[in-house]
């Protein structure tokens, strides 16, 4: 019995080799393994940079909320923070579910139609030279997973709608700004961010915004202005004598250590527009020109000030590190650092003398939010063609000054009028500014019910 079962064991082993004698053996291409893990490799590598740069924006927000809150009454720091902190999530869900597909979905030149909520037949697998992304071609370019996009674009539409928190403080109702913002988000901000980013008219007309001075801060600044314009001045900042009252922020170490995370989350938002890794030259050029321009535009905010006040003011140095940031926004992949410190050079200047212009002109702005995103953005978007040059990192064509014109004007045009209307709509239907016992005593405890400093209250009232 035992031979009958090592004749059969011995059957089973041959017979398999005669059967499969005559196939080749399959060997392993090395060449392709290779090239299959180096493509890996960089997918994830390319991925990995994203979601840090991703990060570092979204880190932001800590730097707006302790500007913004400095550079405010004491009785006001609660709602700021609540703004700062809700509209990242008010901006999360918006941008899911309407405003990512109207900026990258498939469709015309003028809006983006396909894409909802993801339903754009894509997935989030890597991509491996092939059009993976469903409706969304226009983010083709570049071979990290969907999602990967998606979040890095989040943070920056989130950016833009916390710029307009700063111009309108001290007396705008959270209600109001929130219900504006989710609207900013899920419809303004993509649908002209459509035009640059998502292939549209604007890009074929080869107007070139790398990081976004236009795209993001413009657009903030342009929906700030139409915001304070609506909202009017804060009680007691124009006196009737034509004279202007200070309102001094209250608590400058804040607004400090805000400005330096913001410097540190604008090495994710310049550089991290590459969306990629490559050789790293784009990245290290556009990082040293990001930080020239931010050095410069604090020095010369420092001198300008010096002369025009008598005295260095803080808050102009802060706002012109800011002003020199969004000034390189757009054009730094494509200047030299000399040029770069130029652009940030007269941006700190120009921050200087538009908060006062501001102020002249009774448009009362607590942060320079219009003066540093939308006034500095107009002219980084501008110095693209003023000092961009062929045959810098990025590979790019550099526009003519009539191109970038045109999308300024476009951006300028659409967006203020569409959010002066918003705003205008909002007053009507339920106001959206607090009443004025409200505004004097203070929006924490009309509006929130809390303080940020209530042991500072007792002892006052003690």
């Amino acid at each position: 019995m035992k031979n009958h079962f090592k004749k059969i064991a011995l059957l089973l082993l041959v017979v398999p080799m005669f059967l499969y004698a005559d196939e080749p053996a399959k060997v392993a291409d090395p060449v392709a393994e290779n090239a299959a893990a180096i493509q890996t490799l960089t997918v994830g590598l390319d991925t990995l940079w994203v979601l840090v740069a991703g990060m570092l924006v979204f880190f932001m927000n800590a730097g707006f909320a302790l500007v913004e809150s400095g550079f405010a009454q004491s009785k006001n720091t609660v709602n700021i923070l609540a703004k700062n902190f809700i509209v990242f999530a008010a901006a999360t869900f918006s941008y899911w579910a309407i405003g990512w597909g109207l900026m990258f979905g498939d469709g015309s030149p003028y809006l983006a139609s396909e894409g909802l909520f993801f339903l754009g037949g894509a997935d989030n697998s890597p991509a491996i030279g092939d059009a993976y992304q469903g409706v969304y071609s226009s983010m083709n370019w570049t071979g990290i997973p969907l999602f990967a996009k998606f979040f890095f674009q989040l943070v920056f539409a989130a950016t833009a709608a916390t710029i307009v928190s700063g111009a309108v403080a001290e007396r705008i109702k959270f209600h109001s700004f929130l219900i504006f913002s989710f609207i900013l988000v899920a419809l303004i901000y993509p649908f002209t961010g459509h035009w640059v980013w998502g292939g549209g008219w604007l890009a074929e007309l080869g107007f070139h915004d790398f990081a976004g001075s236009t795209v993001v801060h413009s657009a903030g600044g342009w929906a700030a202005l139409a915001g304070a314009i609506v909202l009017g001045a804060r009680k007691g900042k124009y006196l009737p004598d034509g004279r202007i009252k200070p309102i001094l922020g209250h608590n400058m170490t804040s607004a400090a250590l805000g400005t330096l995370i913001l410097w540190l989350g604008w090495f994710g938002f310049n550089p991290g527009s590459t969306m990629g890794v490559g050789d790293g030259s784009v990245m290290a050029h556009v990082i040293v020109t990001t930080n020239i321009s931010a050095a410069m535009g604090a020095l010369a905010a420092t001198a300008t000030a010096w002369i025009i006040l008598k005295k260095p003011d803080l808050g102009m140095i802060l706002n012109g590190t800011l002003a020199g940031l969004v000034g390189i926004t757009a054009p730094c992949a494509i200047v030299s650092p000399f040029s770069a410190a130029i652009i940030g050079a007269i941006s700190g200047a120009l921050v200087v003398v538009s908060v006062l212009g501001f102020d002249k002109l009774k448009i009362d702005d607590p942060v320079g939010a219009t003066s540093v995103h939308l006034v500095c953005g107009i002219w980084g978007t501008l110095a693209v063609a003023i000092f961009g040059y062929e045959g810098a990192p990025a590979g790019v064509d550099v526009p003519s000054l009539l191109t970038q014109i045109y999308g300024i004007l476009a951006f300028g045009a659409f967006i203020f009028s569409v959010s002066f209307a918003l705003w205008y709509v909002l007053k009507l239907a339920g106001g959206i500014r607090v009443a004025e016992e409200e505004e004097l005593s203070g929006l924490d405890l009309g509006e929130h019910g809390a303080e940020a400093y209530p042991d500072f209250s007792v002892r006052a009232r003690g």
